[in-house]
């Protein structure tokens, strides 16, 4: 047998089980920036296997720290959602939130160049409703079926189990969209000491809708009460060697100590009439709303004041989903939220069981009541024999819940596989090099050629025209970096 056929190296890519896949890069959606379909079977097949590629450790977020508290409401809500946990002012829900680094495993340090893990788990009145966000707004890519390229890309190469930088660049040399998370990864928000002193944001778009079937499209903000607080390189690299646990630490002292970290929920707001006004797709996670024209409105505070009080059991065991949602929220036709809301569950299930939501950390505080029955991990049992609907035998419970079915959403398009029509790669990503000063500059710009020297000409060159278009400064800056660490290897 050829060694190529024998290993599964072909020239032309496809699924799991040999099917031809003419495009890997854009999800089948309804219309260029319609809702991802759930016979994308490509998509499916792919995400599947990625959320099966570690166990027993998360394939992403693997090193963490979480704590407990409440959310407390400033002001009523309804104008835009019937959410419960948004109607009443001054109202608390106890919240569950996990931090994390995103590309390390369990062992890794803390202080890691990586975007941050910021999931806030809500026990409502009407069941779980969790954000799941990063510390960094936005995102690497802009439609799900490419997220397992681009951690496999950030994860140790699978024939020597060891990172390599050029891998990396080689996929982000490929993909413009990424200039603006390098504005913010590469910078010194992409290493920080503690968990206290990072913002949040729920960086997908979600949906807001009211009684009246009103929608609106919203992004959340966690603003950190403690000040942001981050360190440049060589003090993170020091870090991992003399603490590595440092985030995790710091987090869990405060709270011991009586020195409980809040956060301010905030929220931008976008009537969806005046997204053809924009000159980006606001459903685009490599992309923010300016705060000029979608200001931020504070909306409660977050006060994180329990530690666990057993680590594997409350935070190991924790499971977050963007489609644990609650009536008056709704996915968006974001592709990127698109397929986390298959991917987390998915995730779940293999890594805790079938039964995963019976789990206390996970357990909604409202009742459960529903015809699921058994698989592994069954604590919590309904003894109720009639299992299935419609019944008669049952009075045809459980009913469905009496609460308003939203106006429906119209969907319209040819079904494609093919990019969002307004990328406008590069211009937040100028703009977002140009609020730094001088020695911001100079760390994101030390920050990138220190790895980047070391690649293939075509890949840094790729990359450097990227950086060109966001920036002359922020190009040629990186260039002439790459070229002096350069000069330095030959001397």
């Amino acid at each position: 047998m050829d060694r190529r056929q024998e290993h599964g190296s072909f020239d032309y890519l496809t699924d799991s089980l040999g099917r031809p896949i003419p495009n890997d890069n854009n999800s089948l959606t309804v219309g260029s920036n319609g809702p991802t379909l759930l016979e994308d079977i490509t998509q499916i097949d792919k995400i599947s296997h990625f959320d099966r590629e570690r166990i027993p450790e998360r394939v992403v977020h693997a090193k963490g720290a979480g704590a407990f508290g409440y959310f407390q409401n400033y002001r009523c809500m309804k104008d835009y959602t019937m959410a419960d946990l948004f109607q009443s002012p001054n109202q608390k829900t106890k919240v569950f939130v996990r931090f994390s680094t995103v590309i390390g495993s369990k062992g890794s340090a803390d202080t890691a160049r990586d975007p941050r893990g910021f999931a806030v788990k809500f026990y409502t009145n009407q069941g779980i409703y969790d954000i799941v966000g990063n510390d960094i707004p936005v995102f690497f890519i802009r439609d799900a079926i490419r997220f397992p390229d681009v951690i496999h890309s950030l994860k140790p190469s699978p024939d020597t189990n060891i990172r390599d930088p050029q891998r990396f660049w080689d996929f982000i040399s490929l993909s413009p969209e990424a200039t603006h998370m390098i504005t913010w990864v590469y910078s010194d928000r992409g290493t920080i000491k503690d968990y206290r002193n990072v913002d949040g944001f729920g960086v997908n778009t979600y949906v807001w809708v009211n009684q009246q079937g009103k929608r609106h499209l919203i992004k959340y903000h966690w603003k950190t009460q403690q000040g942001i607080e981050t360190i440049d390189r060589f003090e993170a690299e020091k870090l991992a060697g003399s603490n590595p646990d440092i985030a995790v630490e710091n987090l869990y002292q405060a709270i011991e100590c009586g020195n409980y970290p809040r956060w301010e929920l905030c929220i931008q707001i976008m009537d969806p009439d005046n997204v053809e006004c924009l000159d980006f797709d606001p459903l685009d996670d490599t992309k923010t709303w300016p705060e000029d024209v979608f200001p931020l409105i504070p909306i409660g505070m977050m006060t994180l004041n329990e530690n666990p009080s057993n680590f594997f059991a409350q935070v190991e065991q924790s499971a977050f989903c963007p489609a644990n949602l609650v009536p008056g929220v709704e996915l968006s036709a974001d592709k990127m939220l698109q397929g986390r809301s298959f991917s987390y569950h998915d995730t779940q299930r293999y890594r805790l069981g079938t039964n995963f939501s019976q789990l206390p950390i996970n357990r909604s505080i409202s009742p459960v009541d529903n015809n699921q029955r058994d698989g592994e991990g069954t604590y919590l049992f309904n003894p109720e024999p009639i299992n299935y609907s419609p019944n008669s035998l049952n009075n045809n419970k459980p009913l469905p819940y009496p609460i308003p079915v939203p106006a429906p959403k119209e969907v319209c398009g040819f079904v494609v596989r093919i990019p969002i029509e307004n990328a406008n790669d590069f211009k937040q990503a100028g703009e977002h090099y140009d609020t730094f000063n001088e020695t911001e500059k100079n760390h994101l710009v030390d920050n990138i050629a220190v790895e980047l020297y070391k690649c293939r000409d075509d890949i840094v060159n790729r990359v450097l025209n990227y950086f060109m278009n966001a920036s002359k400064d922020f190009g040629y800056r990186v260039l002439t970096a790459v070229k002096e660490y350069r000069q330095k290897d030959n001397c």
